[in-house]
């Protein structure tokens, strides 16, 4: 009875490799990561497979004595789909794929399937299914072999399933006619932004699911899709909030993730552009994900490569009550949050919030704080210099990784 519950979801397999540049560690957050990414996919994980190799083997990304282990796991355990935790070469899918006998994603084709299912809007989809396309398209010859076999699920969203016959014209083509249906798209958004005003424009960033769309319908008092999920609103969405009599414009973003394809940025710099419009960004973080530092960076460095990392920031812990006390840096200046009972002084001495006054910990859910929030948000509308930004010393603490 439980299992027809679960048929639903696909079995799936992760594979990560150790080497020089993640250790075993690293590895688990990463595998963790891409559970929760195949969980909001519609898989199952069943089963994660390591292996300790500094040079991935240019025909099957694995050794062979780990692909014998993960073939025999396949063929007694009814899986149905393996994720790599890297990206895989065209020439690596299809070995992998002709000796596994099952479906074979990346990292990268994974997030790709996620981003199609949440996609709801004319344009997040066009934007979605160009991504799609250029992912593809050096891996056409590969598909041809085994793409009638397949039954759609995990993956097989969008162009994979419906253009199997197709062949590299077509999908340059194809490529072509939906860069011109955005272009068309980003003059009409061009527009519908420059008749906003002159309204301040506040953007909310950071990490995927760390609570930006909870905070866009406390603020706005919207009702913006929210999930326990990765990725739940990809869609980006524009509100007049008014607070003490003060309007501007809140922008709730798509949130970040480390290993993002770089397909996805490409195709995503439109809706991007919102944050770069943005006079004021409120960088929202998951305080209680032991990583949370590694993501701070990662959005840090798309702030970058979108030349935004120069604009005002303000930092937002959130999720307080779950945070790990033993991953607290400074032993001595432990933060307790047992239930109600979180000491939001106790969070004011921690390093965290020696960022020059421009953080703050909330706990969105039950909002706590939220009051305050809203009072710092009013304050920085009214004292920012529109003309001149300060500079973020703390973008980059010393504290963390410049990578």
């Amino acid at each position: 009875m439980i299992e027809s519950k679960k048929s639903n979801f696909e079995r799936t397999v992760l594979v990560g490799i150790i080497n020089n540049l993640q250790n075993e560690e690293k590895l688990n957050e990463f595998l963790e990561e891409l559970d929760f990414l195949s969980l909001t996919a519609g898989g199952k994980v069943v089963r994660k497979f390591k292996q300790k190799i500094n040079t991935p083997n240019p025909k099957t990304f694995i050794g062979k004595g780990k692909i014998d282990e993960i073939q025999k796991y396949i063929k007694n355990n009814d899986v149905s789909i393996v994720v790599f935790d890297d990206e895989l070469s065209p020439t690596q899918q299809s070995n992998i794929e002709r000796l596994l006998k099952c479906k074979i994603l990346d990292r990268t084709a994974l997030i790709l399937d996620i981003f199609a299912q949440r996609a709801k809007t004319s344009y997040a989809k066009t934007q979605v299914e160009l991504a799609q396309y250029e992912y593809l398209l050096p891996r056409l010859k590969g598909l041809w072999t085994h793409l009638e076999r397949q039954r759609g699920g995990i993956g097989m969203r969008g162009p994979g399933e419906t253009e199997i016959e197709t062949d590299r014209r077509i999908v340059r083509n194809k490529i072509s006619l939906l860069k011109k249906k955005l272009s068309v798209i980003d003059k009409q958004m061009k527009v519908q932004r420059g008749n906003r005003g002159s309204l301040v424009k506040v953007a909310l960033v950071g990490y995927t699911n760390v609570g930006k769309s909870t905070i866009m319908n406390l603020i706005s008092k919207t009702n913006v899709f929210a999930e326990d999920k990765l990725f739940a609103t990809l869609d980006t969405t524009v509100r007049k909030v008014v607070i003490n009599t003060l309007p501007f414009l809140l922008t709730d973003t798509v949130g970040f993730i480390r290993k993002l394809p770089t397909q996805l940025i490409e195709s995503f710099k439109s809706t991007l552009q919102e944050v770069k419009d943005a006079d004021i960004l409120l960088h929202v973080v998951d305080i209680s994900h032991t990583s949370f530092e590694e993501h701070i960076n990662s959005v840090d460095k798309i702030l970058c490569e979108i030349n935004c990392h120069n604009k005002y920031t303000f930092m937002v812990f959130n999720k307080i009550d779950n945070y790990n006390n033993e991953s607290f840096i400074d032993k001595s200046k432990r933060v307790e949050s047992n239930g109600d009972n979180i000491s939001l002084i106790k969070w004011k001495n921690t390093w965290m919030n020696k960022t020059g006054g421009k953080a703050l910990f909330i706990l969105a859910t039950r909002k706590l704080n939220i009051e305050n929030f809203k009072k710092q948000i009013y304050q920085i509308i009214r004292e920012v210099d529109m003309s001149h930004y300060p500079k973020n010393d703390y973008l980059y603490p010393e504290y963390f990784s410049k990578g």
